[in-house]
């Protein structure tokens, strides 16, 4: 397959199954992930250690799976075909068009199942790449340079990832934590790199402390990132105050609020906060949009474990359509609003540049 020059993409979105215009994605969640296995490295291998259970999550068990009541390595793994496509298919009649899959480097990327997905369900699907945090990180990362990382960033989407032709349209999510290591620093610039060799846009799973996203798009505009290509995710577990998100807003990223459907204020990753409801995320995208950053606005569910698929108990793809839109009319936002948070600014973010 012959590889792909920047300006074959220049104004196109890349999806699984080729090049489309922007004004054909429809709808969109912009960060989610059909197939993945999430478990960390440590609990992949048997014996595992005790209060690690490998029984099938079901509804008997998925709301102790969802409230990390011990760790269930059948939550963290999506691998079936069928019960995926059920769930984008339920997506699908509730008004999504395109989905956007970032699941990189460490978590099980499966180029050949979204373009078999994309085939036969109609959907548009957008591939990420890079590597996630450095636990999850494959053993090659660890010697790999800042030029051998935007290399193999830039091929991904120019010629294909993960040992196939399927291509990237998009970076990341590239992986962070607080405190940031070196080696997720290599990576991040190496994706930087990729960027600017591309035109993609490049979104960051920040670190769980409040001011990482803020060291993040500090980090990316001091290498000469674009600001307003870069997509931030996970505020919604991340930033609780108006000083800080506003700090953040102000410097022209986009800002990911991607948990909905959590509903739970218990957040196994980090039980030092208390997760906020979909209500109380409409309060936030309500309250950037009238700063004047309504354009910066991008949600979605992130679903990343079995339980919060609606066959295993959750909410699934479906939900932001059928559910929080309704939610955010009834709340002051026109559907005009609704439109460029879920049509335009994905279409923006997702063309080539």
């Amino acid at each position: 397959m012959t590889a792909l020059s920047p300006s074959d993409l220049k104004g196109k979105v890349q999806t699984v199954t080729g090049l489309v215009a922007p004004q054909t994605l429809g709808a969109a969640l912009m960060h989610e992930h059909l197939f993945i296995d999430l478990n960390p490295p440590k609990f992949r291998t048997t014996p595992l250690p005790d209060g690690v259970s490998d029984a099938p999550i079901d509804l008997c068990n998925c709301f102790r799976a969802r409230y990390g009541q011990g760790h269930f390595t059948d939550n963290y793994r999506i691998d079936d075909f069928a019960v995926v496509r059920h769930e984008v298919e339920e997506m699908q009649r509730a008004g999504g068009r395109t989905l956007v899959d970032l699941t990189v480097g460490g978590l099980g990327p499966r180029p050949l199942l979204l373009r078999r997905m994309a085939e036969e369900t109609g959907v548009q699907l957008v591939m990420g790449c890079g590597h996630y945090v450095e636990e999850y990180q494959m053993a090659e990362t660890a010697e790999m340079s800042v030029d051998a990382l935007a290399a193999q960033m830039t091929a991904q989407i120019l010629e294909g990832a993960w040992g196939t032709d399927v291509r990237a349209g998009i970076i990341g999510e590239i992986g962070c934590q607080t405190p940031w290591t070196d080696r997720e620093k290599r990576v991040m610039e190496g994706a930087i790199a990729a960027q600017k060799a591309t035109g993609a846009a490049l979104n960051v799973h920040p670190g769980r402390e409040p001011h990482q996203p803020q060291e993040v798009v500090d980090f990316v505009t001091a290498r000469g990132g674009a600001p307003e290509r870069l997509i931030l995710s996970h505020i919604d577990r991340t930033i609780f105050d108006d000083d800080t998100l506003f700090r953040l807003a102000d410097t022209g990223c986009m800002i990911e609020y991607d948990l909905f459907g959590w509903e739970d204020s218990y957040y196994w990753p980090n039980p030092d906060i208390d997760l906020p409801n979909d209500a109380m995320r409409v309060r936030w995208l309500r309250k950037l949009a009238e700063r004047g950053h309504l354009d910066q606005i991008l949600i979605s569910h992130d679903v990343c474990t079995k339980g919060r698929l609606e066959q295993f108990g959750g909410h699934g793809f479906q939900h932001i359509f059928a559910n929080v839109v309704p939610l955010l009319l009834r709340r002051g936002f026109t559907q005009g609003m609704v439109d460029r948070i879920l049509i335009d600014n994905p279409a923006r973010l997702l063309t080539f540049v």
